[in-house]
């Protein structure tokens, strides 16, 4: 019963870091181009009308969240690398 009990603990931990990162992330990067497609009122002969600057500034943090899950996956994957040549640890790494 306990093997069964550590390994359901470990599968929920797996299934939450799976949704975040393989659907969330996704997910956000879909909510910022929707908010960046409401930025700008166009009229019918092309011109910009109005500017929905709160719409603007969803989409940027929506695409700065991305940036920085892009950046955080590549340090945390190259962390060994950069601990051995330039002697910094980054994530824990000793």
């Amino acid at each position: 019963m306990h093997t069964l009990i550590t390994n359901l603990n470990a599968l929920w931990k797996v299934l939450l870091a799976g949704l975040i990162l393989g659907a969330g992330l996704p997910l956000v990067f879909a909510v910022g181009v929707r908010f960046w497609s409401m930025g700008d009122t166009v009229t019918a002969d092309g011109r910009v009308a109005q500017r929905n600057y709160p719409a603007l500034a969803v989409a940027v943090v929506c695409f700065g969240l991305i940036i920085a899950a892009i950046g955080t996956g590549i340090l945390y994957t190259a962390k060994a690398f950069i601990a051995a040549k330039f002697g910094i640890h980054l994530f824990g790494q000793a």
